[in-house]
């Protein structure tokens, strides 16, 4: 157990207080929150409901754009202001890459950087025993006590945290890996989580199997690369995928998302014959135009990403394709762009998710002497969505009239609708019906809803 001079940290600290978590960010980062909240509940911590003042705060931040840093010192700013008192620990990618920004922040106790981070719960019990014997007798300790700041250099990043949660959600999210060894020009994250690692699949069937034994249904397979999967261990993602699919009790699998030169053919033959693994795929594309991928450092080019989209569609033509396009990067030329929104255009697939090119600093592409400027982004970025509507409502209207299979999400007993995703990710609403929280149930999916964003089924 730490121990703090003389006296030895007691987790019975934690017993009776209350908690407020705020994430920002990707899908990893939630299923991460999510998992502290789960630690701390073990140790009798509950979560702090509306306008309920915490003793805790557990900020996870995100720092893939300047508007991403903009948003978390907005959020901690604001929790420090509805939680007077609170200890305050910032996580997450913002504050591994600026630690002393946020530290000089008024409020804040804590920052935990990326290596840190699987020991959070031991450094909260530490910083609140910390300061509540610095409260009671100062001349205990040092001036430095209070504010403290946990953080490794990139190097150090070596250990990864599991995590497996579900938190408001039916569906669980698994992190199966960590970090990523791709430089690319545009991208901080191998500086904000390391390089890439994770557990054993052996660990992640455990998770897998613990999912079924709560009645989960439906597990999405998270990480930053996780077509990288086995760096650490020696295994592929392949191999994860033949050993999750084993697991009695879950239904559903999705990969949310994996890099075109990573996801082999192999992976996607299984899963079109496979028993739990959904006709639903997210390849990062990030451009359609071969110049500014090769200016991005991307270990593919668009050849190979249409060849992987057509594989998908000739073995599972109802499946669902996401992809992630970046818009307005250093180097993106009118022309360079129209390319790429022609190509993108061409491709049978499902939903755009469009992201605006932010300036990071220490990033290469600050050597990229071309610059688009915000107005021309904005521009680009709304063409793209809109094509991204046309493309989700196509693909919505090929199946209306057809049954599928639908995971019924829980919702609020006050709403009149929940919703509910079919096995390729079409979003369905249904009548609010409590009985039908996490139930998979073959329906025959109607129209479009008033938002035209859902097929209606009435049951």
């Amino acid at each position: 157990m730490p121990q703090i001079n003389d006296y030895m940290i007691d987790s019975s600290i934690l017993q009776g207080k209350k908690a407020a978590f705020f994430t920002l960010g990707c899908k990893l980062n939630f299923a991460e929150t999510n998992s502290v909240a789960q630690q701390l509940a073990k140790y009798g911590v509950e979560k702090a409901v509306k306008d309920e003042v915490a003793d805790i705060c557990v900020i996870n931040t995100c720092s893939v754009t300047e508007m991403a840093d903009h948003k978390c010192r907005q959020a901690i700013h604001k929790l420090v202001k509805q939680h007077p008192g609170a200890f305050v620990v910032v996580t997450g990618c913002y504050a591994q890459l600026k630690p002393q920004e946020i530290i000089d922040t008024a409020g804040v106790d804590m920052v935990v950087g990326a290596e840190e981070k699987a020991s959070l719960i031991e450094h909260i019990m530490e910083g609140i025993t910390n300061k509540q014997l610095s409260d009671s007798d100062s001349s205990l300790f040092n001036d430095s006590v209070g504010q403290k700041v946990l953080h490794s250099s990139l190097k150090d990043i070596k250990s990864f945290a599991p995590s497996c949660s579900r938190g408001d959600r039916t569906r669980y999210f698994l992190k199966v890996q960590d970090g990523c060894n791709y430089y690319c020009t545009y991208c901080t994250i191998p500086i904000a989580r390391g390089r890439s690692r994770n557990g054993s699949i052996a660990s992640m069937v455990e998770q897998a199997q613990q999912v079924a034994a709560e009645g989960g249904k439906e597990i999405v397979i998270t990480g930053v690369n996780i077509g990288d999967f086995g760096r650490t261990t020696g295994e592929t993602f392949f191999d994860l995928v033949k050993e999750l699919d084993r697991v009695e009790g879950i239904e559903r699998y999705r990969i949310s998302s994996i890099e075109p030169n990573l996801l082999t053919d192999e992976i996607i033959e299984f899963c079109a014959q496979s028993r739990a693994f959904m006709p639903h795929f997210h390849i990062p594309l990030q451009s359609g135009c071969d110049e500014v991928l090769k200016l991005m450092h991307r270990h593919y080019d668009t050849a190979l990403s249409r060849s992987k989209i057509e594989k998908i569609k000739s073995i599972m033509p109802d499946a669902f394709i996401g992809v992630d396009v970046i818009v307005g990067t250093r180097g993106e030329t009118p022309e360079y762009f129209q390319k790429a929104y022609d190509f993108i255009d061409s491709l049978d697939i499902s939903q755009l998710h469009v992201f605006s090119y932010s300036e990071r600093p220490g990033t290469k592409a600050l050597e990229i002497p071309y610059v688009v400027t915000p107005d021309v982004k904005h521009e680009r970025s709304q063409m793209l969505l809109r094509l991204s509507e046309q493309k989700t409502h196509d693909f919505y209207q090929k199946f209306i009239g057809a049954e599928r299979s639908v995971l019924l999400e829980h919702a609020s007993p006050r709403k009149p609708f929940m919703n509910g995703f079919t096995d390729n990710y079409i979003r369905v609403q249904v009548p609010n019906q409590p009985s039908l929280d996490n139930q998979i149930i073959k329906m025959r999916l109607g129209g479009f809803n008033e938002d035209g964003d859902a097929l209606i089924v009435h049951n």
